[in-house]
């Protein structure tokens, strides 16, 4: 199992400690670095800002929101940043949640991953430079179909490094976790959990098994985000992670359509994620956060004494991922290294 070091998004401002971070994942032999876009910062510039300073690590986005940017626009910072790093690029997408499309980027939402399909379509074909784009889509057009007809075919003047950067997509709910198995290179699950494996695994299936998936499940890439916190007080460390939880199940999306919480909810924890929510949106986070229970934290985390946490990844190792996202300071990046080596 491979380890990534993510970076997450900004909350107020730049995270301290995250360059020095950074070279020590790289010297520990991580192999991946990753940044992370919500409706403060981007995930672009820090990537490309802290990558220059590596020269091994690949370097992803963990992740590029679709609606933020046009799939030409996508296309041109991934063939950018490919040149940049020398090769060591990863295009991660997503299609985030109707809140902030429609509330932050004025976008609109409907039929998510119809919209993805075509958007990963015309980032392929930029990247493939075989000819000038043209697409006739439902959601997008090129040239633009209506406008004032005097839009033409373009090919990228830049030659691409690789032609076929990898793609991964984000993906949450079991429609879309089969459509990154067809048409990506990886998939970036959040809130994972063992249990849910053989869940995930007939949804991948059954992207792999459609005509003209691009992967074997053997070739495709798994990257999850997996909080670790070593700590020989287990309730200290889930209280470590259980902001978290609170912030995505009650406060990331609208009450009636949260895929963070769905995700929780089919780990069998749907009253829990109720009183969170209800607490959540009443404006008494801390009772939000109070009510996230140490069992679910178990249950998407590796907390506790390394022992425990050491005894617990052979759980982890058995499932569908290939690479754990974590994050923390320079010596916890040790600590997770020597656990997972």
């Amino acid at each position: 199992m491979k380890l990534g070091y993510t970076t997450g998004y900004w909350s107020s401002g730049p995270p301290a400690g995250v360059v020095e971070a950074i070279a020590e994942a790289d010297r520990l032999g991580f192999d991946s670095v990753w940044a992370a876009e919500a409706y403060g910062s981007d995930c672009l510039t820090p990537l490309a800002w802290w990558g220059a300073s590596t020269s091994r690590v690949r370097l992803g986005t963990n992740i590029m929101q679709m609606s933020a940017r046009t799939p030409t626009a996508a296309a041109m910072a991934a063939l950018t940043l490919d040149h940049l790093s020398g090769g060591r690029f990863i295009l991660g997408l997503g299609a985030s949640g109707p809140q902030v499309v429609e509330g932050w980027y004025g976008q609109p939402y409907p039929r998510p991953l119809a919209r993805t399909r075509e958007y990963i379509e015309i980032v392929r074909a930029v990247l493939a430079r075989s000819g000038p784009v043209q697409y006739d889509g439902d959601f997008y057009q090129l040239p633009y179909r209506g406008g004032t007809g005097l839009g033409k075919p373009l090919k990228s003047t830049v030659h691409p490094l690789r032609t076929d950067i990898p793609i991964f997509l984000a993906a949450e709910g079991p429609k879309n976790v089969a459509l990154a198995a067809e048409i990506a290179d990886g998939w970036l699950p959040l809130f994972f959990s063992p249990k849910a494996d053989g869940f995930y695994r007939a949804a991948l299936a059954e992207g792999f098994a459609r005509p003209g998936a691009r992967r074997t499940a053997d070739e495709f890439e798994i990257a999850a985000t997996v909080p670790i916190v070593i700590d020989d007080d287990v309730e200290r460390a889930a209280d470590r992670i259980r902001p978290f939880v609170a912030l995505y199940v009650g406060g990331m999306g609208a009450k009636s359509t949260n895929f963070h919480r769905d995700v929780i909810a089919r780990l069998g924890y749907e009253q829990e994620c109720d009183a969170i929510t209800e607490a959540y949106l009443a404006g008494n986070k801390q009772q939000a956060v109070a009510a996230v229970p140490t069992a679910l934290v178990q249950d998407i985390a590796l907390i506790g004494p390394a022992a425990k946490i050491k005894d617990e990844l052979q759980r982890w190792r058995e499932t569908v991922i290939t690479t754990l996202l974590v994050s923390g300071s320079p010596r916890q990046l040790q600590q997770i290294a020597e656990l997972i080596h």
